[in-house]
């Protein structure tokens, strides 16, 4: 493959890529607002994804954005099915042919327990689980966001879940069994930021 032709396919991936940011930003300002707080908490988890972005390959950056604001679509009133988030937005995604974002908020911060627990386990398994620093990336950005947008420590993010949920709620109970699924995205995403901070004073 000639170099021109190899930078054209590059350049083409990232009008895409970003075609699909820009979109999500669009449509996340059209339906989210009326959402108050949870709002507040999708623009603090933007803000968060466009400083890790940097840990991943460029191509991908704008994938961690996008899903980013799309990742509580779902509790838009008019697309509330189910009753787990995350899979009435990755339906809604679906239907407008993001497949790929679809399987993102499908998945993020551990969903498929709470979808478990509700009896939607089959439902959730026909979103493809993307075990990458992408996914890791949406995940450590909702888990260090709080409910108002804040930057918060995966524990306190944690406890404010535990406190707003009482004892026997279904997110109380799926988010108990998702811990060790979470701590690890987290934990691996902290190590990708480590990395890139010291290649960058080298």
């Amino acid at each position: 493959m000639c170099c021109g032709c190899r930078f054209a396919i590059v350049d083409g991936l990232a009008d895409v890529t970003g075609r699909e940011r820009q979109w999500a930003a669009s449509e996340a300002a059209r339906l989210m607002p009326v959402l108050g707080d949870r709002w507040r908490h999708v623009r603090g988890v933007v803000a968060q994804a466009e400083l890790v972005a940097s840990v991943l390959p460029a191509s991908e950056r704008p994938w961690l954005v996008a899903a980013a604001y799309l990742h509580d679509i779902g509790y838009v009133s008019e697309l509330v099915a189910t009753g787990s988030h995350a899979l009435d937005g990755a339906v809604w995604l679906r239907a407008r042919g993001r497949e790929r974002l679809a399987g993102l908020v499908a998945h993020h911060s551990g969903a498929r327990f709470e979808a478990g627990v509700r009896g939607l386990g089959a439902v959730m398994a026909a979103f493809d689980r993307e075990e990458s620093a992408t996914a890791d990336a949406l995940t450590y950005c909702d888990l260090t966001t709080s409910a108002a947008g804040a930057r918060v420590s995966v524990k306190e993010r944690l406890t404010d879940i535990e406190r707003r949920y009482g004892d026997g709620h279904v997110v109380r109970i799926a988010m108990s069994r998702a811990v060790p699924s979470l701590v690890e995205a987290v934990r691996r995403t902290e190590l990708r930021l480590a990395t890139a901070s010291k290649a960058a004073l080298r």
